[in-house]
């Protein structure tokens, strides 16, 4: 018994570092996950309500986004709006042998020199499959993508934990409608129909930017679980319409007024529906929102 006694005292400091680490840990972390509130609006006009709400399309895992006024629209919507629902693995792999390669040259003899060693030496970094092999093949807008989708990939950021994807399972378990905005492939052609010299450049901020990306995203992270549209604006639409208004014209504004028109519809049919689409076109003075208000609708942070 003494022996043990003698154990338990040794091991008990070590035990209350432990527990004053939870303690802390549990301080830090908990009001976090409890002030967890990304940024809800809502239209209402006579028998309709439309519920907006920006999504981020990938998450870490463990990610605390849910809260209490959000679980209570979704309960109380009808149906669910998403930007894609045909973004199965053989349609978008389809859609990319289709729109996203070409074969008649390597994408590195369309480069100089320069932009052809920034971009070896970025597909070295983030490990893309295949190497400048594969990368080659790719059309630049591909590439462009690519560079920024695999380090994100590799850093835990997981598609399959996307909102949009979590909310569609949860409302097709509920029994509820979940349509698409746009499909699959318009959304691939809004990047694969730019001109050469466009997609040339969005592959070039791409390589400007890659060193930024990883901690961007966890900034936009933070910014979306806070409800911070202002931030989410600077950091998603600001720098691509002042450095490319042409693609945030096309990526952006364009589509914004294309799903407010979907959205004013929505509102001539009594119920309740839940739009979700990506955090970037809710944020900044082109917004879903700001379209909507050219048209006498107006949305109401919730």
């Amino acid at each position: 018994m003494g022996c043990r006694a003698a154990t338990a005292y040794r091991a008990e400091p070590r035990m209350r570092h432990r527990l004053a680490r939870l303690l802390l840990a549990l301080l830090l972390c908990g009001p976090l996950v409890a002030l967890a509130h990304p940024a809800l609006w809502v239209v209402r006009q006579g028998a309709t309500t439309v519920y907006l709400f920006g999504t981020i399309h990938v998450l870490p895992a463990g990610t605390a986004w849910r809260f209490p006024a959000l679980d209570a629209a979704l309960a109380k919507s009808d149906a669910l709006y998403v930007e894609i629902t045909d973004d199965n693995a053989a349609n978008m792999a389809a859609l990319v042998l289709r729109y996203g390669l070409d074969t008649t040259q390597s994408l590195s003899s369309t480069l100089p020199p320069f932009d052809r060693g920034r971009l070896e030496h970025a597909v070295r970094l983030a490990q893309v499959p295949g190497g400048m092999p594969a990368v080659n093949l790719m059309r630049p807008w591909l590439a462009a993508l690519t560079l920024t989708v695999t380090p994100l990939l590799k850093a835990g950021f997981d598609p399959a934990l996307g909102v949009d994807r979590q909310l569609r399972a949860q409302m097709q378990a509920a029994g509820k409608p979940v349509r698409g905005l746009e499909t699959a492939e318009e959304q691939i052609r809004y990047l694969a129909d730019m001109p050469t010299a466009q997609q040339l450049a969005f592959l070039r901020a791409t390589l400007r930017d890659r060193d930024h990306a990883g901690m961007d995203v966890r900034k936009l992270l933070a910014a979306w679980l806070a409800g911070d549209t202002d931030t989410i604006a600077q950091l998603e639409n600001t720098e691509l319409r002042e450095g490319q208004p042409a693609l945030y014209q096309r990526l952006l504004v364009t589509r914004n007024a294309t799903w407010a028109a979907r959205i004013a519809h929505l509102l001539d049919t009594p119920g309740t529906v839940f739009v979700a689409v990506g955090a970037a076109h809710l944020a900044g003075p082109d917004s879903v929102q700001a379209q909507l208000e050219k048209r006498g609708i107006r949305a109401q942070r919730e």
